[in-house]
């Protein structure tokens, strides 16, 4: 059976709310009043710590939180799995180790994050254009400056780039055979 971005996520999410609950790393982070998440456990004063955990978006969202905007407006089909990858937690970014080393896959904290990946997303797939380059869809960050780890939107294989240039090499034939992988 193929592996699933829904069960791969969910599996990693489980496991990252695990460890950092039974060790000495707990989810905490400023309240902010003006960034709204339905994951913040509570509420509190203003930049004051506040526990947190990723939460499973609401199905009525998934009309509203969708990349067809940006597939209509560049006349692209963006990989299925990319997409999924972001319409089905809210949640901070996630530092996690994969085999290669360390790296933060980026989720959305509310909807108005998710606009904001949209705004990075089109302005990336534009340079990518501009550069006469196949187009890549960022997810993660790694700990080497301005190298990202991206879907190769034709084959859906996860790879490291450098912001601006081809990418350098495949790291998984797919998305949800990365984020298996994955580490807390």
């Amino acid at each position: 059976m193929a592996l699933s971005i829904r069960n791969e996520l969910t599996q990693l999410i489980d496991a990252f709310t695990l460890h950092n609950e039974s060790s000495d790393r707990a989810l905490y982070i400023p309240y902010d009043s003006q960034w709204p998440s339905p994951c913040y456990l509570n509420s509190a004063k203003e930049g004051e710590l506040v526990p947190w955990r990723p939460q499973r978006q609401d199905e009525s969202l998934h009309q509203a939180l969708s990349f067809k905007n940006v597939e209509d407006a560049l006349e692209i089909t963006l990989n299925a799995d990319f997409c999924q990858l972001f319409t089905e937690f809210f949640s901070n970014n996630l530092p996690v180790t994969a085999e290669h080393g360390a790296c933060e896959l980026l989720q959305v904290w509310n909807e108005e994050d998710f606009e904001r990946l949209q705004q990075n997303l089109i302005g990336h797939l534009l340079m990518k254009k501009r550069l006469k380059q196949e187009p890549t869809l960022f997810f993660a960050l790694t700990d080497e400056d301005d190298f990202v780890l991206s879907v190769l939107n034709s084959t859906g294989e996860v790879v490291l780039e450098q912001v601006g240039r081809p990418p350098k090499k495949v790291i998984s034939p797919s998305l949800p055979e990365f984020i298996a992988t994955l580490r807390p």
